[in-house]
């Protein structure tokens, strides 16, 4: 009895196999085998006090032969996000921009570049960087991100991050800690009210600072150990005085559009390297500035069109570009005025222009000693 159930389960079988050529029971049990270890990529968004977001697993192909797999944390450093495009010749770069995006896709290990502007995303959770350690450029400019949503030590595995672009946003504080390795750091178009000392502290290599645009009334002396800024943009903040302290290093510093009224004196000269330094609409005084606060040496070009002074404020002999208009200069201009200190000006802007909101200035064109020319030997334009 016992061979007679060997042989019918035998027939069975060559009965079964018979309908099958042997290349479609190879290509059948391949394609089983890479069935049965499939696993999906999942993701979901998180909040700091919830457990870990990432949940992920090697998806092989399902085209390509069967292969051991490597383990899952390998895998993930390869592959990259279905809602984003990683460029097969630009391996290190990867593009989740413009795609309505409302969280932050896994960043594979491999990227250095990586694209997440212009979407909807509001939350950027604990460790979201985390594998991520290689990363140069981050772009998170004009999204949702709010300052209580952001993981506290969010960037704090980023050893090399040189640029970080969080624009447009809805912060409200100073992302901190920040990576040392910071050269450009862009936070304006934001509702930041305070920069804390300490919010910038470590960041030796710093050369941009983009901070305008923003509900700034308090800066303190945060830029002062920058010791490598060249550029500091502040404008369009609620200051109502000039930052503690200007960087050694520091070549443009604007701070248009603020309510600044005075100006402490040699406040420039700390920072002998500086060429631009825009202060247009504001509400300067000569009372708030002392004799020689703008007479540096190093300054090429000053802006102070549209605030509230008199006289015109003593200036370098070196300075190519000075602005005035939109003042309130007394309607007699002494010679002296022109020929020292600003006779080598070669712009010398003094009248605002009809549509100004500002008062003009009040400078008479008979008021002009006949050889004010003389004085502007290199101006190129005389407005008066």
């Amino acid at each position: 009895m016992h061979w007679v159930t060997i042989l019918i389960m035998a027939g069975l079988c060559r009965a079964s196999l018979g309908q099958y050529n042997e290349e479609e029971d190879m290509a059948w049990l391949q394609y089983y085998m890479r069935q049965s270890r499939m696993s999906s990529y999942n993701y979901m968004p998180y909040y700091e006090d919830e457990g870990s977001p990432y949940v992920y697993s090697y998806l092989p192909a399902p085209d390509t032969e069967a292969e051991p797999g490597p383990e899952p944390q390998q895998a993930t450093s390869w592959q990259c996000p279905q809602e984003c495009d990683c460029p097969p010749n630009f391996s290190s770069a990867m593009y989740c921009d413009t795609r309505n995006l409302r969280y932050l896709p896994f960043v594979p290990s491999r990227m250095k570049y990586v694209y997440f502007q212009n979407n909807l995303i509001t939350t950027m959770q604990e460790g979201a960087f985390d594998n991520a350690t290689e990363l140069e450029w981050l772009a998170l400019h004009n999204n949702q991100i709010t300052s209580d949503r952001m993981g506290k030590r969010l960037f704090a595995k980023l050893k090399r991050l040189e640029r970080l672009y969080m624009n447009n946003n809805n912060l409200t504080k100073m992302p901190n800690p920040l990576p040392r390795s910071l050269r450009e750091l862009h936070l304006s178009y934001n509702q930041i009210s305070k920069v804390p000392s300490n919010a910038l502290e470590g960041l030796e290599n710093l050369t941009a600072l983009y901070l305008s645009h923003n509900y700034i009334f308090e800066i303190g002396a945060s830029l002062k150990g920058l010791k490598s800024l060249i550029l500091a943009d502040l404008s369009y903040n609620h200051l109502r005085r000039v930052p503690d302290g200007l960087p050694i290093s520091l070549e443009q510093l604007y701070l248009e559009y603020n309510y600044i009224n005075t100006i402490p004196d040699d406040y420039f000269k700390v920072s002998p390297k500086l060429l631009y330094v825009r202060m247009s609409h504001n509400s300067l005084t000569n009372q708030g500035l002392s004799t020689n606060t703008f007479n540096s040496s190093s300054i090429l070009e000053l802006d102070l069109s549209y605030n509230r002074l008199q006289k015109i404020p003593r200036v370098s002999t070196n300075l190519e570009n000075l602005y005035l208009q939109g003042n309130q200069i007394d309607a007699t201009l002494p010679r002296s005025e022109l020929s020292s200190p600003s006779s080598h000006s070669p712009l010398l802007p003094l009248q605002s222009s009809p549509s100004a909101a500002s008062a003009p200035n009040e400078i008479k064109r008979n008021a002009v000693p006949p050889d004010a020319p003389l004085c502007l030997r290199r101006a190129t334009i005389i407005e008066i």
